[in-house]
């Protein structure tokens, strides 16, 4: 029996691996200096939940197999210390996420948008036409208990990050997974902590294009002009295809894919979920299905969670909750709800809760992305502007990052609340986008004045 511990267990992604190590019947401790929900009730049940939070030397011992290192662990963590003492294995988890997959057929997901939604698409149409594969998600999708796994399976779908490994390894995750097959959806400038020339950034991924193997695929948004760019000054040896967003048409609020054997319906919509879904089309073509499978496949797709996730819709009106942070996926999200429903009003709240999005350096980048929405509003939380010490922006310097003067400007959530409660949501659709949760803002209220 294999034998593991992972410092900083309570992550999205670093809690499922460990669960998914448990199926797979390994041994499994870990440590953190804080772990909040749903992880912790999901550790608990596994029965490796940590007694106490902290960090803890004499949990590392020469019996262990290896350690799993968490991002958010840092470089003189006393656990970490102690394994390099006694010489045990250390692995970021895309470095493990490799040495279990060293076998298989590896596809990755990469780009600054849309990975988890064509992860996700892959993964439904492969399962839903019974192919046998493992998986590394970073969203939990309907039909999956964990967003990891892995079996004797003899492909796996990675959603590949460029967000740095490990507080070992400065480098993007996604290079780590040595893809056989790679997906690249978009460039547009994100992490701006960890990236702040953009120049740097967009080489992260010529060199991700650049590790293709001779017999290894590229697939890649040719609508991108950044990704044109960059595959065009790459030396891959390797196969190339193009993908744009696939032919649609919008009728009565419900999008439909235009094919040789007449209309399909899908779930999702929005021009750059339609980029997404050709994307993910082509990869699944790549494994061996047919387009016959994949239109049966693909009506039942119901998004993954937040990612333009309907919460509560009625005749003249709907309520989306959304991922979105980063400024394209911003733009993409409020465009693909004004045009799906143009004769709907829409309401768009943004929650600026990242590094890249709460500095005041970053914000040209948002001018613009908040265009279609008849109302914008943004929620800024001091205390989390607090922790990563930057300055917290006023209103006027937000509308004029925006380039949107009537942008309303909220700090507290119960006035967002309050406001958001007030309004008359007749023929309106009200779009929640953060890659947080306003503070813990209780929707319970505004999801009625969708009943």
């Amino acid at each position: 029996m294999k034998n593991y511990h992972f410092i900083a267990i309570g992550g999205a992604v670093m809690h499922n691996l460990a669960l998914a190590l448990v199926k797979k019947g390994y041994q499994v401790t870990g440590s953190d200096d804080e772990i909040y929900e749903p992880s912790k009730s999901r550790l608990a049940k596994a029965g490796i939940l940590p007694q106490k939070y902290g960090w803890f030397p004499e949990k590392i011992h020469s019996g262990l197999d290896g350690i799993i290192l968490g991002m958010h662990a840092r470089i003189d963590n006393p656990e970490l210390v102690k394994a390099k003492e006694l010489g045990i294995p250390v692995f970021s988890f895309p470095e493990f996420i490799y040495n279990q997959s060293k076998d298989k057929k590896r596809v990755v997901i990469a780009g600054s948008h849309g990975k988890t939604t064509i992860t996700s698409i892959i993964l439904h149409v492969l399962k839903d036409q019974g192919v046998e594969f493992d998986y590394l998600v970073g969203a939990q999708i309907e039909g999956f208990d964990l967003m990891v796994q892995l079996s004797n399976a003899p492909i796996i779908i990675i959603e590949g990050d460029e967000y740095l490994t490990s507080p070992l390894d400065r480098r993007p995750k996604f290079f780590h997974y040595k893809h056989d097959i790679a997906l690249l959806s978009g460039i547009a400038w994100d992490h701006f902590n960890v990236f702040p020339d953009f120049e740097e950034y967009k080489d992260q991924f010529k060199q991700l294009i650049n590790l293709t193997p001779a017999d290894g695929e590229l697939i890649y948004c040719i609508a991108d002009p950044l990704v044109n760019e960059a595959v065009e000054s790459s030396s891959i040896l390797g196969k190339k295809t193009p993908y744009a967003a696939h032919p649609a048409k919008i009728e009565l609020g419900k999008t439909y894919l235009e094919t040789l054997g007449g209309p399909v319906p899908v779930q999702i919509f929005g021009e750059h979920n339609l980029q997404n879904l050709h994307g993910a089309k082509k990869v699944c073509e790549s494994l061996g299905i047919s387009e016959l499978q994949f239109y049966q496949s693909i009506p039942l797709f119901k998004g993954a969670a937040k990612r333009m996730e309907l919460v509560k819709e009625k005749e003249d009106r709907a309520m989306y909750r959304d991922f979105a942070h980063a400024p394209s996926k911003l733009k993409a999200t409020a465009s693909a709800v004004k045009n799906q429903f143009p004769d709907r009003k829409l309401v768009a709240v943004q929650e600026l809760h990242t590094y890249s999005s709460l500095n005041q350096d970053f914000l040209p980048n948002y001018a613009h992305t908040m265009d279609t929405a008849d109302e914008a509003i943004i929620y800024l939380n001091p205390h989390a502007v607090a922790l990563k010490k930057l300055k917290l922006m006023d209103e006027e310097t937000l509308r004029n990052g925006f380039k949107r003067q009537d942008l309303r400007l909220f700090t507290d959530s119960q006035e967002l609340k309050s406001y958001l409660l007030s309004l008359d949501y007749k023929n309106t659709n009200l779009l929640l986008m953060s890659s947080g949760n306003y503070d813990n803002m209780d929707l319970e209220g505004i999801k009625a004045k969708f009943d």
